[in-house]
């Protein structure tokens, strides 16, 4: 899976690209179609804020966290993320039964 990190207001360390792709990656395992993430990672003040959009079998999927820490808010998108792709996932396989 490719995955493009990009970083607003700040630089994006090699400790938090590895973390966000060991998050991915267990993506990965479970959903073999997505392809590519892409990840935007941006601090305002004090809020920390992760992004996360893919493309899976016919739909956009978006994903958007925030929270105090960065690590905590690229664990909560890749969550949501996950959560998001098993819906649209039982969605297809719903419509075909």
């Amino acid at each position: 899976m490719q995955l493009d990190i990009t970083g607003r207001n700040f630089e994006v360390t090699p400790a938090l690209k590895t973390h966000a792709a060991e998050k991915m990656n267990h993506i990965q395992k479970h959903f073999a179609d997505v392809v590519k993430v892409n990840m935007v990672l941006q601090v305002e003040n004090n809020r920390h804020i992760a992004e996360a959009s893919t493309h899976y079998t016919g739909a956009e999927i978006h994903a958007k966290a925030e929270s105090n820490d960065m690590y905590r808010a690229i664990d909560e998108v890749t969550t949501k993320l996950e959560t998001q792709l098993h819906k649209h996932k039982e969605k297809i396989i719903d419509s075909h039964r």
